[in-house]
């Protein structure tokens, strides 16, 4: 499947309008329902397989962000060999009481997964998190950008960030 039939398909199957809530608490009247296209396995493949070439060759482990970036990560391991780390928005309370699930991410270089990012708050958050685990950072990895793919607190954070399609792209794939 090209980058553009997938754009199509993604914007097919989760493009809604009305008003929503976004994770920034900005509102918005439009929507892409990521779940819908990493719920269904002849769309996430192709997202995996386009992916797979925008990951830093140094890679040791992905690291996908809850609950969106799990799933991509996920495909993007079994695309490419590379381990996988689930990470958690905050630890979990009993048994390992970890909030990176997985290999020891410790001295490791992570390629960090999301699915859609707008202002990157929660990325930004839990890289600060593996950081604080000595997990090795540079780069953000993503399915769908709704924001700036020049952001300041990125580049404050010394991340680079990678995307697949930005908002933009899958609506015009439509035209």
């Amino acid at each position: 499947m090209t980058k553009q039939e997938l754009a199509k398909k993604i914007y097919d199957i989760c493009y809604l309008t009305g008003t929503f809530k976004l994770r920034s608490g900005q509102t918005s009247n439009e929507y892409f329902d990521k779940y819908r296209f990493e719920s269904m396995p002849h769309l996430l493949k192709p997202v995996a397989q386009l992916l797979a070439p925008l990951i830093p060759p140094t890679t040791q482990a992905l690291a996908g962000l809850e609950m969106g970036g799990i799933p991509i990560a996920t495909a993007l391991s079994l695309e490419t060999g590379i381990p996988v780390v689930f990470v958690r928005k905050q630890a979990k309370s009993y048994g390992t009481c970890l909030f990176a699930e997985g290999i020891d991410i410790a001295n490791k270089k992570l390629c960090v997964i999301e699915d859609v990012i707008t202002t990157g708050g929660q990325v930004l958050t839990s890289v600060q998190d593996l950081r604080n685990s000595n997990a090795i950072i540079d780069t953000v990895l993503c399915t769908i950008l709704r924001g700036n793919a020049d952001s300041p607190e990125f580049k404050k954070a010394d991340l680079t960030l990678k995307y697949l399609f930005t908002g933009e792209e899958l609506k015009s794939s439509t035209r």
